[in-house]
């Protein structure tokens, strides 16, 4: 059966998949700006009207952000994303903290079942650099580690609609985290959380990821 002709809106969806991909490759990370009509017309095959409708779909779906006469930029990887990210502004913060609560804990038991070498790997570099922070006063780096931790237990849980999820919530885990003072950096509590997703045991994963949560919004 032969194809029938492209049509104008499936072109324009032709041009927002070319653009999701490139998104979730991380080739157009967050914050960075896309290339100029032409040029994205040239690359997707497409017209710059058809290259237009897509980004005034993904505007408004909140992953793009056009700034009049300074271009458009990247505000989030996904829809998803976008869309936890717009629902985070409009919640309390112990409504967050809930949600957080739910997904760490669950990913931190599933991280104790699916979690590779790979996974172990980048969760001890990046206590290992948590931990250099501290040592040398280096709080944007501690904040960072900090994060990082996080995001990888999800990520070794090995479920990628958790881990979209989540990533929605980065932003805000990100601004709520001040370099410790005194003993108050709960580098004991993170590692418990490693030590049972290593050691294979769910429950404990679980049980010491809540502890952890307990601890932080005290």
């Amino acid at each position: 059966m032969p194809l029938a002709p492209a049509t104008p809106a499936s072109l324009v969806d032709q041009a927002i998949e070319g653009m999701r991909a490139l998104l979730e490759s991380g080739e157009w990370a967050v914050g960075t700006r896309i290339p100029p009509e032409p040029q994205l017309a040239s690359a997707l095959g497409v017209s710059r009207n058809t290259v237009r409708e897509a980004v005034r779909a993904l505007a408004h779906l909140g992953v793009l952000q056009v700034r009049r006469g300074d271009g458009t930029y990247v505000a989030a990887a996904t829809e998803m994303q976008a869309l936890m990210r717009r629902q985070v502004d409009r919640v309390e913060i112990e409504h967050l903290l809930e949600v957080r609560h739910a997904i760490e804990v669950r990913a931190a038991s599933l991280a104790a079942e699916r979690r590779t070498d790979a996974d172990l790997a980048v969760l001890d570099e990046v206590m290992d650099r948590r931990r250099i922070a501290l040592a040398i006063g280096d709080g944007p780096g501690f904040v960072a580690a900090d994060v990082e931790f996080h995001v990888a237990v999800v990520a070794a849980a090995h479920n990628p609609l958790l881990v979209e999820l989540y990533d929605g919530l980065v932003d805000t885990l990100r601004a709520s985290i001040e370099p410790p003072a005194g003993d108050g950096d709960l580098e004991a509590e993170h590692l418990a959380v490693l030590r049972a997703i290593r050691d294979g045991d769910p429950a404990a994963a679980a049980a010491v990821s809540a502890e952890l949560l307990d601890h932080v919004v005290r």
